[in-house]
């Protein structure tokens, strides 16, 4: 995408030399680059250097003279397409989160409406510290979008994840030249809870922020496909390019669902679906009484095997949400359902699963299993996203259901 206009902010860090690299790729990439430092930053390279590569003037100071009214910080929030901070301290994502205004990049990342991308750089304890891991799924949740951290050897001599990615990795993934194998596919995703209403007041539901779901389409996306999401009740911001449709219930996903899923190549359910309602709702406030009160459910309608069992339906993903025999229970979903892939997740830890910034999926399709590891939910949506784009176009890897049954 020629023309592309990124503010890249540079914080204090080790891996603030690799940014001047940075710099040149994406303009090699057709992005024009302005570049702002923290005080921090400029401790480790010189906003000479970043002059020099960059071929613009290097914005250092909240209060601009040489900005029109003084002001260069709505200037340069507004001019951005998107604004990339690499690498980001745990200090800048701690004064971020917190909604900081106290230095020129802080107070570009508050006054831009442009896409906000972070690429966390920093020792393997600081990531995994608790104050770090809410900072950043805080973000997560706002819409900031991560990359990385990756693994490997650290400045300190320790090993393990905290690395800022390589610049040509970010350049890739930010500016988005590259292949995008999923050009021309319909990819249907649903994603959040339901909730099934016991009176006016009540319901029942299952536990999902939706993180998951959302970054999968996000991933698809940015892949090149026409995605349409189906959310249930969740406060996300939708991802840039797709068709979002809100439900609140497990019927009402059916019937979306079903109404766009004989056109989809993919269908993605994400979604915790409840797998049982009220029999009755009750017009007005359930009153509280003396004694305990009993509700009787009836079964929702099986979303995934609905899609499944269509003729010539699409190729049809599940999620596997498990608190123990994980792979197990995954596989009996993927026969039982008749699934062409099943993404099988390990729920109920604090560090994994619901309402984090994490996950861990291990993906499944008949005698084929590929672990994908744990890593940020973004990051485990592009790799689910590759593999099924893989299956597509008939590249190698796990196979679909249609080659199980020849």
């Amino acid at each position: 995408m020629n023309g592309k206009r990124i503010v890249l902010g540079v914080t204090g860090g080790i891996a603030a030399y690799k940014s001047a690299d940075l710099v040149r790729r994406l303009q090699d990439a057709g992005a024009e680059v302005r570049v702002v430092m923290t005080r921090g930053a400029q401790a480790f390279v010189t906003p000479l250097t970043f002059q020099a590569v960059s071929g613009n003037p290097v914005h250092t100071t909240l209060l601009d003279e040489h900005a029109e009214a003084g002001m260069g910080h709505i200037e340069l929030a507004r001019w951005a397409d998107t604004v990339l901070v690499a690498p980001a301290t745990a200090d800048f994502m701690a004064r971020l989160a917190h909604g900081l205004a106290d230095d020129l990049l802080t107070t570009v990342c508050l006054a831009t409406a442009a896409p906000l991308v972070l690429a966390p750089a920093m020792n393997r304890q600081m990531w995994a510290n608790p104050a770090t891991v809410a900072n950043r799924d805080l973000l997560l949740f706002r819409g900031v979008r991560m990359l990385g951290p990756g693994e490997g050897s650290q400045a300190c001599g320790e090993t393990g994840p905290g690395r800022m990615l390589q610049p040509a990795e970010l350049a890739e993934a930010v500016m988005g030249n590259a292949e995008k194998p999923m050009t021309g596919r319909k990819v249907l995703i649903t994603a959040g809870p339901t909730y099934e209403d016991l009176d006016p007041v009540r319901f029942i539901g299952n536990r999902s922020s939706g993180r998951m779901g959302f970054a999968v389409a996000e991933a698809a996306a940015r892949a090149g496909a026409e995605v349409t999401l189906i959310a249930g009740p969740v406060q996300l911001a939708t991802p840039a390019g797709v068709d979002r449709r809100d439900v609140r219930s497990a019927r009402e996903m059916h019937a979306q669902v079903m109404a766009a899923a004989a056109s989809a190549d993919v269908f993605i359910g994400v979604a915790a679906v409840a797998d049982y309602r009220p029999a009755d709702r009750a017009p007005e406030k359930i009153k509280k009484g003396s004694g305990g009160m009993e509700i009787g459910l009836v079964t929702n309608p099986d979303i995934i095997t609905d899609v499944a069992a269509l003729e010539n339906g699409p190729l049809t993903v599940g999620f596997a949400a498990e608190t123990e025999k994980l792979e197990e229970h995954a596989l009996d979903k993927l026969s039982r359902k008749r699934l062409d892939m099943i993404a099988a997740n390990r729920v109920g830890l604090e560090s994994t699963g619901f309402e984090v910034g994490e996950n861990e999926i291990l993906l499944l399709s008949g005698n084929e299993r590929k672990p994908l590891g744990r890593g940020s939910k973004h990051k485990l949506a592009e790799l689910l996203v590759r593999e099924i784009s893989a299956r597509l176009n008939g590249k190698e890897g796990i196979e679909t259901r249609s080659n199980q049954d020849s």
